[in-house]
């Protein structure tokens, strides 16, 4: 499922729960409560429905919520595209009947997503994909816990401390081949009297390997009052984005070689790049960019060039690095720029699959990543062909200020 191809991933957004947690409202169930001014499920539906990746959209709803999924879906510019789906008497019965409600439709692959999740992103969604796409059978988004978790007794006394390494925060979407994902649930329903809380724990019984992702920590669950209040609050400070723009420059030495990599892709060449690691100038530059946006510094702070576990090392890494850096302090990555200076070789030729490289390694969309590329005129060192230098721009959106 790389960018530009035609096949599409299945959608089931579960909507059917009733949300006592979060209180009694008029305007329905926690789905139904407005943010921003809009329903928490309309927020959930725009990010699939904008999403080019996204094929049939299973909505499963109660059964006495016709009205307001109507009314929550009125204006949206594709809601012809929604099959709304009556839901079961469970979470994993609903499902069920989102998954059966895309048996006609010709998708290899399956996302099944909460609908009180209203700030999943592209972002996350594209990561997922690139697993589907590489042959995981289930994919699981997930962080790492952070706090400390305890495990008490029944008389509510602390037994002991869990070690917390190895335990992670389950989200959604959670993802699967979709005759794998199917099968398990259609096997679970006939087989098994206990309800499980989330499909990769039917995939788990089935024997499916489910493997973890990079979750996102703006990608919460809406469970109760305060939730959807500070979520009203979040998208009511959206109006005021906090959009930063970083800036990197490098410069590596050409010496005699066989050729050099750029963005990741290598180009023969009569010359290489001399540098500790790979001397990929223009993913360098970019990283220190990315690094601009949050404060992090710049790429010789977290790769020391001292250090010589990164001798040789892809440059990629770096750049991989500096976007979790900036996702975890709340960052969208919103554009990539990159301007390489030489006089060869030719980078035209390789400046699609650049490009390709940028939008794999940062997780975002084809058309917000550019490569270009120029010559010095033969002035300066780059005109003498001693060095290949780069010059890169990154924009990130953080959240919203009041």
């Amino acid at each position: 499922m790389e960018q530009g191809r035609s096949e599409t991933i299945g959608i089931v957004v579960v909507a059917a729960g009733r949300g006592e947690r979060a209180g009694a409202s008029v305007e329905g169930p926690k789905q139904y409560r407005r943010i921003g001014g809009k329903p928490v499920i309309w927020h959930t539906l725009t990010t699939f429905l904008d999403w080019p990746r996204s094929g049939p959209i299973a909505v499963v709803i109660h059964p006495d919520d016709r009205a307001l999924i109507e009314a929550a879906v009125a204006d949206l510019p594709k809601r012809d595209e929604l099959t709304i789906v009556t839901g079961g008497a469970t979470r994993q019965a609903s499902v069920l009947n989102g998954l059966r409600a895309l048996r006609d439709h010709d998708i290899d692959h399956v996302m099944i997503q909460d609908g009180v999740r209203p700030f999943v992103d592209a972002e996350l969604l594209e990561r997922i994909a690139r697993e589907l796409a590489a042959g995981k059978t289930a994919v699981l988004p997930a962080l790492p816990v952070s706090d400390t978790i305890k495990r008490a007794d029944t008389s509510g006394v602390v037994a002991m401390t869990v070690p917390r390494k190895a335990l992670f925060a389950a989200q959604t979407p959670q993802s699967f081949h979709y005759a794998a994902i199917l099968e398990a649930h259609e096997r679970a329903a006939e087989e098994l009297a206990v309800d499980f809380t989330d499909d990769a724990s039917i995939a788990e019984w089935a024997g499916l390997p489910v493997h973890l992702v990079e979750g996102s920590i703006d990608n919460i669950k809406l469970t109760v009052q305060r939730d959807i209040a500070m979520a009203d609050e979040k998208l009511k400070g959206a109006a005021l984005p906090d959009v930063r723009t970083g800036n990197g420059y490098d410069v590596h030495q050409l010496e005699p070689g066989d050729g050099v990599t750029l963005c990741g892709i290598f180009i023969p060449h009569d010359q290489r790049l001399k540098g500790h690691s790979d001397a990929d100038v223009a993913l360098h530059a970019l990283t220190d960019a990315l690094l601009a946006t949050c404060g992090a510094g710049d790429i010789g702070d977290h790769f020391p060039p001292s250090d010589m576990q990164w001798k040789g090392a892809p440059s990629r890494i770096f750049l991989e690095h500096a976007a979790k850096i900036v996702r975890e302090a709340g960052g969208t990555i919103m554009n990539a720029d990159i301007s390489l200076i030489a006089e060869a070789p030719k980078v035209g030729p390789h400046r699609q699959a650049m490009r390709e490289t940028l939008s794999d390694i940062l997780s975002i969309a084809l058309d917000r990543c550019s490569v270009k590329a120029t010559t010095n005129e033969t002035i300066g060192f780059v005109g003498r062909r001693e060095g290949i230098a780069a010059i890169a721009t990154a924009t990130v959106v953080f959240r919203g200020t009041d």
